[in-house]
C-alpha cells in the first residue's frame, strides 16, 4: 500500500475541498442528519473506518483528515487545536451543512471542544472520546498526569523531534496506546504510518507538538477558557485503559457544563473507535437521537 490515495471503504465517497486555501480531505457516506467525526494523532479518517457504515445508515456522516494530516494539504503554520476548528467549520460551510452532531478523539477531541464552545447553536450534541478538555486547571494530579505525555516533548524537539515524528513515535504510538492489541491489525498500521513517510507531514507533526507544548497547555492551564461554559449536551466517553489520559483529565469539568455525562468503556485503551466501535456505534447513535430529540422539544437531552 503507497499511501498515496486514500483507502476505499464501502459506501464512501472522497472529496477535495479547497477551505480558505487549505486542499482539504473529507470522507462522506450516508443521508439524513449530519454527524462529523474529527480524528486525533497519528491518525486520519480511516481511524473511522468501523464507525461510519452503520452511522451512515442514519446520517450524513463526514469525516475530513485534519491540516497536515492524513490527505489535506500540510503548509506550513496553522497547527493549533483553534485554527483546526476553523478549518472543520470552514469545510462545513462549503458543504452547506449548519446544524450537525459532533465527535472528536484526541487532537480532533479538542477542536471539537472548541468548536461546541464557540458554535453552540450549529452543534446538537458533542461526544468527546479519548481527549482532554479545555478547562484544565493545574492541579497536582494534572500536572503528574503530564509525565504521561512525553510523545508531546519528544515531537517538538529540535534535530531529533523531526526524525522520531516519522516514524518512530507513530509507530509507537499506534501499538502501546492500544489495549486491545489484536483490534489495531498490521493493514490498519500501514494506513496512518504511510503518511509520515511524506516529510511535509512529519513537519506538521512537530509543530502541532511545539506550538502545544509552549503555547496551548500554558493557555490552557491559566484558565484560557475557564471563563467559558459549554452548553452543548456532551457525552465524554473514554476508554479506562487510556495510557495517555485518565479520567479526570478527560471529564474533570461538570461545573462549567449544562448536559455533561461520562462513561468509562472497560478494557478500552485510547482508541475506542478501534478497540470497541460498537460499543462506540450504540451511544453515539442513542446520544444523537436525545440531542435530536431535545433540539426539537427545546429540552436539555438525557
Amino acid at each position: 500500500m503507497t499511501g498515496r490515495e486514500p483507502p476505499a471503504a464501502p459506501g464512501v465517497e472522497h472529496r477535495f475541498v479547497d477551505v480558505g486555501g487549505l486542499r482539504t480531505h473529507v470522507a462522506l457516506a450516508g443521508i439524513g442528519d449530519p454527524l462529523v467525526l474529527l480524528h486525533g494523532w497519528p491518525q486520519n479518517w480511516w481511524q473511522w473506518r468501523h464507525l461510519i457504515g452503520p452511522l451512515a445508515e442514519h446520517h450524513r456522516v463526514i469525516c475530513p483528515d485534519l491540516r497536515g494530516l492524513g490527505w489535506t494539504d500540510a503548509p506550513r503554520d496553522g497547527y493549533r487545536a483553534s485554527v483546526m476548528a476553523d478549518d472543520v467549520m470552514g469545510l462545513l460551510d462549503r458543504l452547506g451543512v449548519h446544524r450537525f452532531g459532533l465527535i472528536g478523539h484526541d487532537w480532533g477531541g479538542l477542536a471539537g471542544y472548541l468548536i461546541a464552545l464557540r458554535h453552540p447553536d450549529r452543534v446538537t450534541g458533542y461526544l468527546a472520546l479519548n481527549t482532554a478538555n479545555p478547562f484544565l486547571r493545574p492541579t497536582p494530579r494534572v500536572l503528574l498526569s503530564g509525565a504521561r505525555l512525553w510523545h508531546v516533548v519528544a515531537n517538538a524537539l529540535p534535530w531529533l523531534g523531526p526524525r522520531l515524528a516519522a516514524s518512530a513515535i507513530p509507530r509507537w504510538a499506534l501499538r502501546h496506546w492500544t489495549y486491545r492489541a489484536a483490534a489495531m491489525t498490521p493493514a490498519d498500521r500501514e494506513v496512518f504510518l504511510a503518511r509520515f513517510r511524506e516529510p511535509a507531514r512529519v513537519d506538521a507533526t512537530v509543530r502541532y507538538y511545539r506550538n502545544l507544548l509552549v503555547r496551548e497547555i500554558p493557555l490552557l492551564l491559566a484558565g484560557r477558557y475557564r471563563g467559558s461554559r459549554l452548553t452543548v449536551p456532551t457525552l465524554v466517553l473514554s476508554g479506562d485503559r487510556d495510557p495517555l489520559l485518565p479520567p479526570a483529565m478527560m471529564s474533570g469539568f461538570a461545573g462549567q457544563a449544562d448536559d455533561l455525562r461520562v462513561e468509562l468503556i472497560e478494557h478500552v485503551g485510547h482508541f475506542p473507535a478501534t478497540e470497541a466501535p460498537a460499543r462506540v456505534t450504540e451511544r453515539a447513535l442513542s446520544f444523537f437521537g436525545a440531542a435530536a430529540a431535545s433540539g426539537r422539544t427545546g429540552r436539555p437531552g438525557r
